[in-house]
């Protein structure tokens, strides 16, 4: 039982590097389909179009007999979930991918835990007790992964070679980022993947409220690429006036759709909000650093992509803060520790009341 227990209590942790893994498999794929020719808008509503026509029917037959009531309030919490989530997010992620490039996305992605954990506290869903350890670890915790994702982008350092291979000409295969996105374009492209970011945590946070009310992920997540599609599919008639661009060619746009509606709807948004409902928001937001260690790491062993020895270091640097933040998630969790930590606290502001007490009043019945 205690085996069983353990596993339980791991399964959202080893569920959230899941989801980052595909995460990063589908920002790479949409942009290969995006580099084709696909509108961005078309493919936001292709996919969740598929995500629907999957999730709708069967959280009605799955959960027929014990799903809540739907409301109209509940309803309308759904449609601006998905305002922010879909529309918003995956617009802004997919049109500033267009103009940079799915490393930008992925360094820019480390601003969603900040975003997320500034906005718990602020709705009071996140303790945060800065004499506690565990807050200050937590908060610690972050700051380096955060540092450790910036250290992967942005420094490169000595290549290292893992396989010979025969030496090609380096400019002709990684030409520098000024070759390739002009600066407006860059600029324009990161506004658009913060905002996203932005977008996602105020999901993320308002999610957690949602679930307290009405505990049925899989409903939550259907009614979420349902009104996703409808408001993404208005905004795409009013934006993207070539009919042409909304014909499917059957290569890789209906592959990057396809993945994006399973593995990036149907899958992620259900982990994601079950995981929410288990333990939290800022949990699910303190993923977002390994996303892009797992980019490098994926790019060097199946792309052939060269490793670099800052991306190394990065890494490291990400899973210490990592698990940092982990230690003190799941001490969070265990009853003995919390109890022993705030006897400890209390005792220090016993402490300190009593050193404020007068001298005199300590000593009337002498």
């Amino acid at each position: 039982m205690g085996m069983k227990s353990r596993i339980w209590e791991l399964l959202p942790f080893a569920a959230m590097v899941v989801v980052e893994i595909l995460d990063v498999g589908l920002t790479t794929l949409s942009k290969a389909a995006m580099s084709g020719g696909m509108s961005h808008f078309v493919f936001v509503v292709y996919s969740n179009a598929l995500a629907t026509l999957i999730l709708l029917p069967s959280s009605f037959i799955i959960h027929r007999n014990n799903r809540p009531p739907l409301t109209f309030t509940v309803l309308c919490k759904f449609f601006l979930l998905s305002l922010a989530g879909i529309t918003v997010m995956q617009n802004c992620i997919f049109t500033g991918v267009s103009y940079s490039s799915p490393t930008l996305a992925s360094a820019l992605s480390n601003l969603i835990p900040a975003f997320t954990f500034l906005l718990a506290v602020v709705f009071r869903m996140e303790k945060l007790n800065l004499r506690s350890l565990r807050s200050q670890i937590k908060i610690l915790g972050t700051l380096v992964s955060i540092s450790g994702a910036l250290i992967v982008t942005f420094v490169k350092g000595p290549p290292i070679v893992l396989f010979p291979i025969k030496t090609v000409d380096s400019s002709q295969l990684n030409p520098s980022v000024s070759d390739v996105f002009p600066l407006s374009n860059w600029v324009t492209g990161a506004l658009f993947i913060t905002t996203a970011c932005l977008s996602l945590s105020i999901w993320n946070t308002a999610q957690a409220a949602v679930l307290k009310g009405y505990p049925s992920e899989m409903t939550i997540v259907s009614f979420y690429c349902f009104f996703g599609t409808i408001q993404c599919a208005i905004l795409s008639f009013f934006v993207e006036r070539n009919a042409s661009a909304w014909a499917l060619k059957l290569d890789l746009e209906l592959a990057a759709i396809a993945y994006s509606a399973v593995f990036g709807s149907v899958v992620t948004f259900s982990t994601q909000t079950w995981c929410i409902r288990k333990k939290g928001p800022v949990f699910v937001a303190m993923f977002k650093p390994l996303g892009i260690a797992i980019a490098a790491l994926m790019g060097a062993i199946f792309l052939g992509d060269t490793l670099y020895t800052g991306s190394v270091i990065g890494a490291v640097v990400i899973v210490v803060g990592f698990y940092g933040v982990v230690w003190a998630q799941s001490k969070e969790q265990n009853g003995p520790d919390q109890k022993k930590e705030e006897k400890f606290e209390d005792s220090h502001e016993a402490d300190d009341r009593q050193q404020t007490t007068p001298l005199l009043k300590t000593h009337t019945h002498v």
